[in-house]
């Protein structure tokens, strides 16, 4: 169980990167938190409990969220952040592709999120926010690697799989934002992206901001440099 009044954040894809970055920032904010991943290491921190399965199948669901109840007693915020990108001409993506990104992408999203904010609507109360990508919003080639004797240039992959499920993820936020208002439920993104990433820093305290503003909610905070601004 969690100390009296401190928060519970579950944060999926945690075991690297944006993830990892997040669980030290909210636990350098007091917070206690149930990190995800596919392969994930146990944690010597007793305010981080780790727990290993596939976000997209919904048994997984179940567990992160129950062992989060069940350890810490309370849940406040899902961070959205387990995803996968896959880059190559649009014309050679595979059913394989095709099922890994929108599993991963949309599916693990729907499974963890309809169990958190069903927690969420209980107490009244909670904070969704989701990782997308600016890309969704302003298209733009991705790059990949071509063999040497291949006739297609370098650097004009497809991002349509990126856009068509952190799009999907975009509207979700929206739609979720108005129905769950009532509940004291906030959903929110924040979307990464430009030809010049920012740091991961700078993704975690656009977080750490939606966090701390308790009266924002169906918002999508872009983290693009000004990308989003050059429509």
């Amino acid at each position: 169980m969690t100390e009296e009044n401190q928060r519970v954040a579950v944060i999926t894809g945690g075991s690297r990167g944006i993830g990892a970055g997040l669980v030290a920032g909210y636990r350098g904010q007091g917070w206690a938190v149930v990190a995800s991943a596919l392969r994930i290491e146990p944690s010597q921190d007793p305010g981080v409990l780790a727990v290993e399965g596939d976000v997209a199948e919904p048994g997984t669901a179940d567990r992160v969220i129950g062992r989060a109840l069940d350890r810490f007693g309370r849940l406040d915020t899902l961070v959205n952040n387990a995803g996968v990108f896959v880059s190559k001409p649009f014309t050679d993506y595979t059913a394989e592709d095709y099922a890994l990104v929108t599993r991963v992408n949309l599916a693990g999203f729907f499974w963890v999120t309809q169990r958190a904010i069903t927690e969420m609507a209980r107490r009244y109360g909670g904070h969704v926010v989701t990782i997308t990508a600016t890309l969704a919003d302003n298209a733009e080639p991705a790059p990949y690697s071509r063999a040497p004797d291949s006739r297609a240039p370098c650097g004009t992959g497809s991002s349509v799989l990126a856009a068509l499920t952190k799009g999907g993820l975009a509207a979700a936020t929206r739609s979720l934002a108005i129905e769950y208002a009532a509940l004291g439920i906030r959903v929110n993104a924040v979307s990464p992206g430009g030809r010049h990433l920012g740091q991961v820093g700078d993704i975690i305290d656009a977080i750490l901001f939606l966090e701390a503003s308790p009266y924002i909610t169906g918002e999508v905070v872009h983290v693009d440099g000004g990308r989003i601004a050059g429509r």
